[in-house]
């Protein structure tokens, strides 16, 4: 039988080893148990998202300590704000570097695809918001895959491949503004009140406390029958103490969001809400994690990320799972696309070339393994959320982009010593 219709169930049990130690379910009867055995863990080098919440948590307060304004909820609205690209970027580097490879052209083709959307919806005849933002998605999703084709059928460093997309996409990037937009100092103006409205618009106090508390009720419902049932049926499951931990703090987190967002940060005029944004990252971060965790597709990511070759061996196809991995990057930068031209209102040729360092420093930063078949959506997130507290507490201390860059490659650089040692002590357990 061929491995592309049915792959045979070694295919399944490997996937299902490479997932259980990226994301591991712990075996406990008592939430002391629980705690018990996840600090051995920790001690083993297994540490999990606990050095990002700790860095995270000693920057915070370095930088209130230095302004009070840094935990203001104007500034940490506008964190947010700045956040949101970073972070998707940074979602967008996991799928790759998931298989031990990268993309370095994301950070160009999520622009290009913004510019197709600006270009569509200039006037007097714009194209419907929908098309626009489909096609600005199409474009980076494509670039990504047609490299992904590079790199997995001639057997290409990715590397070199990507690096090569990036300076493609550099050129093709002012040939494309400068077609759509002659004469215009090399920016388009984002035409769309629907998609300005990502990062300048907000939801309404009431609206905001609705989707947080659907969104409780629905993850929290969603942890407690599937760990109910997988008690039931004798498998690995956390305890009920610990799954209604995870529930309160979900619960905990969406209220002080919800709250931050209402609180009237307007000087003339009553400005409250939260971010669209929030909730757009919100989305891709559920589908995405639902994609890695829940998918079979998911479970062949780490599978080849943990050991291509026994993957291989089990029936695994390598070469389509990479393509669509190289795609849904692309994808995913396509929405980036979209955000950063909300945050901008325009396009700019002038886009920093170190928006996919970023995204690289993020994904690592937030755990995720540059060997392959280690990291999670939301340490992506989290460590989103870190490179742009940095960026943010910098710029209210009134300090310039060398300090920034500084900072962010210390924290870098901390991150991945984190990980190889880490890996150090697996191995030698």
């Amino acid at each position: 039988m061929s491995t592309d219709v049915q792959p045979p169930p070694e295919a399944d049990e490997v996937a299902e080893q490479a997932a259980a130690i990226a994301a591991p379910e712990v075996i406990a009867d008592s939430f002391g148990e629980y705690v018990k055995i996840w600090w051995t863990r920790v001690r083993s080098g297994e540490s999990g998202a606990l050095p990002v919440i700790l860095g995270l948590a000693a920057i915070v307060i370095y930088f209130q300590a230095r302004s009070s304004l840094f935990l203001s909820a104007g500034n940490l609205v506008n964190l947010i704000e700045q956040a949101a690209w970073i972070v998707t970027l940074g979602m967008a580097e996991v799928f790759v570097l998931l298989l031990g490879e990268i993309d370095l052209s994301i950070g160009f083709s999520s622009v290009i695809g913004g510019v197709f959307t600006c270009w569509l919806l200039v006037p007097p005849n714009p194209a419907p918001w929908p098309l626009a933002v489909l096609v600005g998605l199409a474009f980076p999703a494509l670039y990504s895959g047609i490299q992904g084709v590079i790199v997995t059928w001639l057997r290409l460093p990715s590397f070199v491949v990507t690096l090569a997309g990036y300076l493609f996409g550099q050129g093709f990037l002012l040939y494309i503004i400068n077609t759509a937009a002659p004469n215009s100092g090399g920016t388009i103006r984002l035409y769309s009140n629907v998609l300005s409205d990502i990062e300048s618009g907000a939801m309404s106090v009431t609206a905001g406390w609705i989707v947080m508390a659907a969104a409780v009720v629905l993850a929290g419902g969603l942890f407690v029958v599937r760990d109910g049932r997988r008690r039931a049926s004798k498998l690995a499951a956390p305890p009920v103490s610990v799954t209604w931990l995870k529930v309160a703090v979900m619960a905990v987190a969406g209220v002080v969001v919800v709250l931050i967002g209402n609180t009237n940060r307007g000087i003339a005029v009553v400005v409250r809400g939260v971010p669209w944004v929030v909730l757009v990252i919100l989305v891709v971060l559920v589908a995405y994690n639902f994609l890695l965790g829940r998918t079979r597709f998911g479970r062949y990511m780490y599978a080849i990320g943990g050991n291509a070759e026994a993957a291989r061996r089990a029936g695994i196809n390598l070469s389509r799972i990479r393509v669509l991995a190289f795609a849904l990057c692309g994808l995913t930068a396509g929405i980036m696309g979209i955000i950063y031209t909300s945050l901008l209102g325009s396009v700019s040729a002038n886009v920093p070339g170190q928006n996919v360092l970023y995204a690289v420093a993020a994904a690592v930063i937030g755990g995720t393994s540059l060997f392959g078949g280690r990291g999670k959506m939301l340490g992506a997130v989290l460590g989103g959320i870190i490179v742009a507290v940095i960026y943010n507490g910098l710029q209210l201390l009134g300090l310039g982009a060398a300090p920034q860059y500084m900072w962010t490659a210390v924290v870098l650089l901390a991150a991945v010593t984190v990980d190889t040692l880490a890996r150090r002590g697996r191995t030698t357990t």
